[in-house]
């Protein structure tokens, strides 16, 4: 029986863990607050993932080091490096694989908004080159390491433009305000498969080395999502409307989080593809049809609802 390490409870990470979980693996789950998927295969380990030394205790025996964590947004630059380190150090001293779970933000705009596995790596904002530190450092480690890349994501508990911006305004019937043009194609991941893709790929020598794009539709405008949303659910549709560039940036000023988002807003004012041809092709992937994700993503809301009535 293999065991596997996840750092990160999150939509990504406790996916990860309950398909290592349901195939009969034994799973440690790393988080600071000890938190997970209940399940008897997941052993929930509350510790700090920037202890190197703890780290590797926990990673002892471990087949893999799955990367699934999630700092706070707006103090990457603080605490992803020591996170990274520690988790390249755990994997090195297991002689593990390292599976980082990635993200757009290394290629920066990029000219017809099109990213596919041989994009270079040309960010320009601080969170772009963090992510590209992290991967480079993780390429120069000598661990075996990959990296899967998802766009925005949907499917429950994401975060993402949809559950930040659209989710909020479909249920109070407002308008929602959009970070950028609603009209213009956007790649949209769903959790589903950026959790399958990274399960499969730590398995596939051929994997090693590289960033792979997780398995994702193609794209559409974030217009036609809400509506297909509403629709799915037999409510009104939502309105639209963008929201002025320069508010963003003018809270930027003063609101850490506001600075943050838009220093990333490029991604909602040209076209956003993420184009997933390679990994499917080489490994036999598919993305998951939309509606799967937005019906969860009902199922999740109708959930929440009923329990907050009761």
């Amino acid at each position: 029986m293999s065991t596997h390490v996840v750092i990160g409870s999150g939509p990504i990470g406790s996916a990860v863990a309950r398909l290592l979980a349901d195939q009969g693996s034994t799973v440690r789950m790393v988080t600071r607050s000890g938190r997970g998927p209940a399940h008897p295969q997941i052993e929930r380990i509350a510790a700090d993932a920037s202890d190197a030394a703890r780290l590797t205790e926990i990673a002892a025996g471990a087949e893999t080091v799955f990367n699934c964590a999630n700092p706070k947004y707006t103090e990457w630059e603080k605490l992803w490096y020591p996170m990274n380190d520690a988790m390249i150090a755990a994997a090195r001293a297991a002689d593990a694989v390292y599976v980082i779970t990635g993200n757009l933000y290394v290629y920066g705009p990029q000219p017809g908004g099109r990213m596919n596995e041989n994009t270079p790596m040309a960010a320009v904002g601080r969170k772009g080159k963090v992510r590209i530190k992290m991967w480079q450092d993780a390429l120069n480690s000598g661990v075996r390491t990959v990296e899967v890349r998802g766009s925005d994501y949907i499917g429950a508990g994401a975060v993402g433009v949809f559950s930040s911006v659209l989710l909020p305004a479909i249920a109070k019937g407002r308008t929602a305000w959009a970070p950028g043009n609603p009209d213009l194609p956007h790649s949209f991941t769903y959790t589903g498969d950026m959790a399958r893709t990274m399960v499969k790929l730590a398995r596939e020598d051929r994997a090693y080395g590289k960033a792979w794009h997780a398995p994702t539709p193609p794209a559409i405008t974030i217009r036609e999502l809400a509506n297909r949303y509403t629709d799915l659910t037999g409510q009104p549709p939502v309105k639209i409307r963008p929201l002025p560039r320069f508010v963003m940036r003018t809270a930027g000023l003063a609101v850490p989080m506001a600075r943050e988002m838009a220093e990333m807003d490029y991604q909602f004012y040209a076209p956003f593809h993420l184009d997933s041809r390679l990994t499917e092709d080489t490994f036999g992937l598919e993305p998951t049809p939309l509606e799967i994700p937005l019906r969860e993503t009902a199922t999740e809301a109708q959930s929440t609802m009923a329990r907050r009535m009761n």
